[in-house]
């Protein structure tokens, strides 16, 4: 909290003190605040979903108060779509930036499934946040243009990099950029989500260096296998 400074302070003399100057870095920053109440939310929606998450437990851990997170976000319900909006964005950003147009065909789609492994292997609340807005059978998402406008360049990536390898002939034709956007993502996403329920059940350590090496050989190749001609 900022220090009160008092208009009649008076140096040694009787003389009246200069206006104090704020210290760096206690100027207001609206852009910083925003985020890192989403950081701060991301984690308390992705562990207990919207229903169990509280606005009181966010606004503490950033040291705000619950009127700013309402007077940025408009309430929980607005914070919780900020923060799935906020999800997609980072890893689409990220995916932007692989340069797959620069790479053979086989190459591109290597690199786009490998880099969706390490992704979701990463950011496991990432997993969680799709997995809680799944339970709310997507209701909140379907309210996001910019959801929807996020995902527009991912499936276009895939459908250049796919309608190259059509034409260089080493694609088999008639198959669907979301689909195949799907497979990468199915493949991707279930050695997280699952990973307690599926290593208990088989006695694996999914978390292993060499499973998930392995595991992430396999995914990358049956996708390429699907695809290829």
């Amino acid at each position: 909290m900022n220090e009160l400074v008092h208009a009649g302070a008076r140096r040694p003399g009787g003389r009246s003190a200069a206006p104090a100057r704020k210290a760096p870095g206690r100027t207001n920053d609206p852009e910083r605040t925003q985020a890192n109440i989403l950081a701060v939310a991301a984690v308390e929606f992705g562990e207990k979903g919207l229903a169990g998450a509280r606005i009181d437990d966010i606004a503490e851990a950033t040291h705000t108060s619950k009127r700013m997170i309402y007077y940025y976000f408009g309430g929980k319900e607005g914070l919780y779509l900020a923060v799935l909006e906020e999800s997609y964005r980072r890893v689409r950003d990220v995916e932007s930036e692989l340069n797959l147009q620069n790479l053979s065909p086989e190459d591109a789609l290597r690199r786009l499934v490998e880099f969706t492994f390490d992704h979701h292997l990463h950011h496991e609340n990432y997993i969680r946040l799709v997995m809680s807005e799944n339970i709310n059978r997507g209701q909140y998402m379907a309210r996001s243009q910019r959801i929807q406008d996020l995902n527009v360049p991912a499936i276009a990536a895939i459908r250049d990099l796919y309608l190259r390898g059509v034409e260089a002939g080493v694609f088999r034709p008639g198959l669907d950029p979301v689909d195949i956007h799907a497979s990468i993502s199915a493949l991707s996403f279930f050695n997280v989500a699952n990973r307690h329920t599926f290593g208990t059940i088989f006695k694996l350590d999914m978390q292993s260096p060499a499973y998930i090496a392995q595991r992430r050989a396999n995914v990358s190749e049956m996708v390429v296998r699907f695809v290829r001609k």
